[in-house]
């Protein structure tokens, strides 16, 4: 990832489920640019540590803030941790979800609650922590990372689905709400990519090549592939870019 956008660099941001994946690519790419990250994860560990050292790497703050995004209380605490630690917050990257492949016959209460309170609630608790610090300094950006479950649900991920179409509805409300505030908000969809996730199941040979030819580039992408387009969309580069849904999935949602 050589993407550098000198308009990141001092800004202060917060990545959840920035451990490891998607998350941890984000941290360092916008670490590159001279961004503070605040780095976040449910409970400190070994991947979250390594994280802290790439991005410190790059010569620029990180800090650590933990808690279950599922807990109602946790969104707040997290933005205040790290508005206390990093002298504020301008830029908000909701990444962390819970992903349950179950057929829709045999979801339960349980399995709907979580990915409920952890990949939804939480997005908008996130978001109305975070805004009153943006609309105080006159600038804020939000980015939501989203799914191609949004245009192609995968039969065995019905409530993971609905609920990343839901936050885009969201995203595409509030881009209009805050567009005059110099707040942008917008959703980037990723495709099937190289994940602990997403490690089991391809694994197995056949599903792999199945995935791999469902995609028109036709391979499958690594957490670096997701990181430019989320640098532009949070940097003054971006500043007319708002409500959008920059798809990066080697063309699957076609």
């Amino acid at each position: 990832m050589a993407a550098i956008f000198e308009s990141l660099k001092g800004k202060r941001v917060l990545i959840t489920g920035s451990s490891r994946g998607i998350g941890r690519a984000i941290a360092i790419g916008f670490a590159r640019c001279g961004a503070d990250v605040a780095l976040h994860g449910v409970s400190h560990g070994k991947a979250i540590d390594e994280a802290k050292a790439l991005v410190e790497s790059y010569g620029v703050k990180a800090v650590q803030v933990f808690g279950d995004l599922g807990e109602s209380h946790v969104p707040a605490q997290i933005v205040d941790q790290t508005v206390k630690e990093l002298g504020g917050i301008d830029i908000l990257v909701c990444n962390a979800s819970v992903q349950i492949r179950r057929k829709w016959l045999d979801i339960t209460d349980e399995d709907m609650l979580l990915q409920t309170k952890t990949n939804l609630f939480s997005t908008v608790k996130l978001m109305q922590a975070a805004v009153p610090h943006m609309l105080k300094n006159g600038w804020g950006r939000i980015i939501t990372i989203g799914s191609v479950q949004q245009d192609k649900p995968h039969p065995d991920m019905l409530i993971y689905s609905a609920i990343k179409s839901a936050i885009l509805n969201i995203v595409q409300s509030l881009s209009i709400q805050l567009a005059d505030k110099n707040i942008t908000v917008n959703n980037v969809p990723v495709g099937t990519i190289y994940t602990d996730r997403n490690t089991e199941a391809l694994s197995d040979e056949e599903y792999h090549k199945k995935v791999k030819d469902s995609i028109p580039v036709g391979y499958i992408g690594n957490p670096d592939d997701c990181v430019g387009g989320v640098l532009l969309l949070a940097s003054e580069e971006g500043r007319y870019i708002t409500g959008e849904n920059l798809h990066i999935d080697g063309g699957k949602f076609m």
